[in-house]
């Protein structure tokens, strides 16, 4: 069974409220979540929704209600508002669309008409989540340790959730030495052990209950197990579980490895959409992640999926960008400037760099990693179709 499109009211008017959640009762698909007299909490709750229609009465329309729904349109491309107008002139309609509600229905609203759009508002939402909302997940990996690829993992998985504004993963897979939780000064009540011992109750919200949600963000973190001997139980078959689970609730999930190719390490790799193979600027280093290139050659990883991502990078350091990709033979996805004293001022206060120091160069290199890796010219084209389609709607009401 797919799941419903939770639906909120927004109406003053008592009996508006009481038609339209009369009408959702036999709606299929659909379920009232809510029904609001003004919109001051609804931004919230919509934030937490993956599917959402949003019904807004504009009675006595005001500014305010317009940019409502434009803030609303423009940072939940899951949610589709239709707009409640008494008498809509042409006029009317053009300003509603152009704040960004989907569908406009005349005062006071009939069955057919109302069960139209919602037809249309589901098969547009289904399909949207379908496409755009693929859960895309990258595993930051290095086989040498002290690189920072803990606080590559932690900032980013940060970012991600504040850039998209959709639902962000953080997963702590290194099982014996795990940081995720002291980097971002988190105490959770569970842990990735009692997860796995917990598979078959899984579901969406269960996870978003049940995950260490940091601050009011979207992003939810899974920490690695306290102790030792609760890592031994863990299979690699069971973590492979929680990672399909964990795709069907999550829009992007990042996960911190140890540096090790164990079972539980590999499941993660193969699983992941991306990897970010982190190394710094000396031979060492570079020798390692040789070596891991040419594992994951092995691996059948291709090469879109494995990226070069250099941590502490400093653009007069001996050996040059340029020289890694010869060396390397390989383009580099991404360079994080080395900043030492915010870095470890944000490690020691238990933040992510960018609550620490906002305007850094290393806070702003990865607010812009998050943006390139949200696949930007794809949500492009999604706004386009919106738009696309608030045109065709215009034109079947004005036909009438």
């Amino acid at each position: 069974m797919s799941e419903k499109i939770s639906t909120i009211i927004l109406s003053a008017q008592q009996r508006l409220k009481e038609l339209l959640s009369l009408y959702l009762s036999e709606a299929e698909g659909f379920e009232l979540l809510e029904d609001y007299s003004d919109f001051s909490d609804i931004y919230n709750t919509i934030s937490s929704l993956s599917k959402c229609a949003l019904i807004v009465d504009l009675e006595n329309p005001s500014a305010k209600y317009y940019d409502f729904i434009r803030k609303v349109t423009e940072d939940f491309s899951n949610c589709r508002v239709v707009a409640v107008y008494e008498n809509p002139t042409v006029d009317s309609i053009v300003k509603i669309m152009r704040a960004g509600a989907k569908e406009v229905l005349s005062s006071p609203v009939i069955k057919g008409e109302f069960f139209d759009v919602l037809a249309r508002i589901k098969e547009q939402l289904n399909d949207d989540y379908r496409k755009s909302n693929r859960c895309r997940m990258v595993t930051v990996f290095s086989n040498k340790g002290g690189i920072g690829k803990t606080s590559i993992a932690s900032n980013l998985a940060l970012e991600l959730a504040r850039t998209t504004k959709e639902n962000v993963a953080l997963i702590d897979l290194n099982f014996q030495l795990g940081d995720i939780t002291t980097f971002m000064d988190l105490k959770p009540s569970f842990n990735i052990s009692y997860m796995l011992k917990n598979l078959d109750k899984l579901n969406k919200d269960f996870m978003l209950n049940t995950l260490e949600k940091y601050k009011d963000t979207s992003l939810y973190v899974l920490a690695d197990p306290p102790y030792f001997k609760q890592a031994e139980d863990i299979s690699p078959k069971q973590v492979a579980r929680l990672f399909e689970i964990l795709k069907e609730t999550f829009s992007y999930i990042v996960v911190d490895t140890d540096n090790t190719f164990d079972g539980k390490t590999i499941t993660a790799l193969d699983n992941s959409d991306m990897v970010f193979l982190v190394t710094i600027v000396n031979l060492p280093a570079l020798r390692n992640c040789q070596r891991c290139l040419d594992l994951f050659e092995k691996l059948g990883y291709d090469n879109e999926k494995v990226q070069i991502v250099i941590n502490r990078y400093m653009e007069n350091d001996e050996i040059k960008a340029d020289d890694v990709e010869k060396l390397l033979n390989k383009e580099i996805y991404w360079k994080i400037p080395n900043n030492y004293f915010s870095l470890m001022a944000a490690i020691n206060k238990g933040v992510p760099v960018s609550e620490m120091n906002a305007s850094s160069n290393v806070a702003q290199s990865y607010r812009e990693l998050a943006i390139h890796l949200a696949d930007t010219i794809h949500r492009q084209k999604l706004i386009k179709k919106f738009v696309s389609n608030s045109v065709d709607n215009l034109k079947n009401i004005l036909r009438g």
